[in-house]
């Protein structure tokens, strides 16, 4: 298991850092009412569906398994995997990893890895796509910055340089074909509860009840837990390590976010495969990293040195 001592990112080139245009700003509306607002109305069809559609054990079950799968291809692949290049995993891991990621529908892979080192790069600083801390200190600032980060920041944004901030990703033909499919993977994300749901049952409510749940819901579910992270968990939480930004750990919610809500101890040392440095921090997603690499099939996983969890690295950052 490779050690590591300070948070760095992937050296960067000095091309254009970011743009905006009007095509963009078209495609991200879309996206928004596609994946955000579409599935936050699906959430409201699904609860007041229940007495015709009700919920059992089966279709629990399928919301379950497929908040945990989409979760995991977030954290481990998006974000610990692709943004941070935390463990190596051979390709077939690492496409698995994006499919179920992209099934989040959360955006492509390349473009969340892009928009995830930017964010590390300007942490509550100007250029933060999603920083809660940027609209002022009084109450209505601060709410108004809390909206952003939580919902309404995918609307509107400037766009990073891909060509950038993730040249490493942009030259793999494979995880790119892939990348390629984002909008299929989505689809097969809404698609196959409904199917598997459909046959078990043997019926169309089964179908249309999974379909609901375990496709919309488990969409508008997964995105909220991982924009708590922005919001959240830079306004409120622990702050065990010195940052020049407002990262806060929420430790509480690390067991419901895959480990995501130990924010401050990612930004302390963003290449770390756990985020969870104590017993009582639950981190599913390195569970699943260690789970894999005990199988041998991935490596180089890494995490901070022995004993540097204890010390403040704000001269190390």
């Amino acid at each position: 298991m490779t050690n590591i001592s300070v948070d760095r990112e992937p050296a960067l080139g000095a091309q254009r850092k970011e743009f905006s245009s009007a095509a963009f700003h078209r495609a991200q509306l879309r996206h928004f009412i596609l994946f955000d607002v579409a599935p936050a109305l699906g959430t409201v069809v699904a609860f007041a569906t229940l007495p015709w559609l009700p919920l059992n054990a089966l279709q629990l079950a399928l919301f379950f398994c497929f908040w945990l799968i989409t979760g995991l291809g977030l954290t481990v692949g998006f974000h610990r995997y692709f943004s941070h290049r935390a463990f190596v995993a051979p390709p077939w891991i690492a496409q698995m990893l994006l499919i179920f990621g992209a099934m989040a529908a959360r955006g492509s892979m390349v473009s969340w890895a892009a928009m995830h080192r930017r964010h590390h790069e300007r942490s509550d600083r100007d250029g933060d796509l999603h920083s809660p801390n940027l609209h002022g200190t009084h109450v209505r600032g601060r709410l108004r910055g809390l909206l952003h980060a939580q919902f309404t920041w995918m609307i509107r944004h400037n766009y990073p340089n891909v060509a950038h901030y993730v040249p490493d990703l942009l030259k793999d033909k494979g995880l790119m074909r892939w990348n390629r499919r984002y909008y299929l993977c989505v689809v097969a994300g809404l698609l196959l509860p409904a199917f598997i749901g459909g046959v078990l049952t043997m019926s169309w409510q089964g179908a249309v009840t999974a379909f609901l749940w375990a496709g919309v819901v488990r969409i508008f579910v997964v995105e909220q837990t991982m924009s708590i992270i922005n919001s959240l968990c830079h306004l409120v939480g622990a702050k065990r390590y010195s940052r020049e930004d407002n990262s806060r750990n929420m430790s509480w919610l690390g067991l419901f976010t895959w480990g995501e809500s130990h924010h401050n101890n990612h930004h302390a040392f963003s290449n770390s495969a756990a985020f969870g440095f104590h017993w009582y921090e639950f981190d599913p997603g390195f569970w699943f990293i260690r789970t894999l690499e005990r199988m041998g099939l991935v490596s180089n996983v890494r995490r901070p040195q022995r004993g540097a969890t204890a010390a403040d690295t704000k001269a190390n950052a």
